[in-house]
């Protein structure tokens, strides 16, 4: 009998730049897709009626992320629309940039989103704080592998 397990791996790369665009700080992190994003990716496969992830958030949540998580846990600022989706072999990469002053303070956790509010998430992370003033800018790059083992 064959036997195929489906995984999916999320890398997120953190790049945070100060106003004249030197880096300050570059991070990479672990993510958990949750159950309403493997709701949503099964859903897709039946038919396109889900609408496509469009967004990601930002936030100051501290609360491990969990299979059942629906949203972040405390959004700062708002919802920002991708830059950029791109679809390689196994691999869809999402990109969002966020410019100085669209959010600050002690950012600890971000998610993607299929809407500007509410909608479907597909995933979250937290980490430890990236602090952000008025003139830094942030930039997140969220790469999803899938795999069969």
């Amino acid at each position: 009998m064959f036997t195929e397990n489906l995984k999916l791996k999320g890398r997120v790369g953190i790049v945070v730049k100060d106003k004249d665009g030197k880096v300050k700080e570059t991070r990479e992190e672990n993510n958990l897709v949750v159950d309403t994003g493997l709701d949503y990716i099964a859903s897709r496969m039946k038919d396109a009626t889900a609408t496509a992830m469009s967004h990601m958030g930002l936030g100051t949540g501290t609360t491990a992320a969990a299979a059942g998580d629906t949203d972040l846990e405390t959004l700062a600022g708002s919802r920002e629309a991708l830059d950029s989706t791109t679809v390689t072999d196994n691999t869809i990469n999402y990109v969002c940039n966020f410019e100085a002053n669209d959010v600050t303070g002690a950012i600890t956790e971000a998610g993607i989103f299929n809407a500007s509010s509410s909608g479907t998430m597909l995933c979250r992370v937290v980490f430890s704080a990236v602090n952000l003033t008025s003139t830094d800018s942030i930039s997140v790059d969220w790469t999803i592998t899938l795999s069969a083992s």
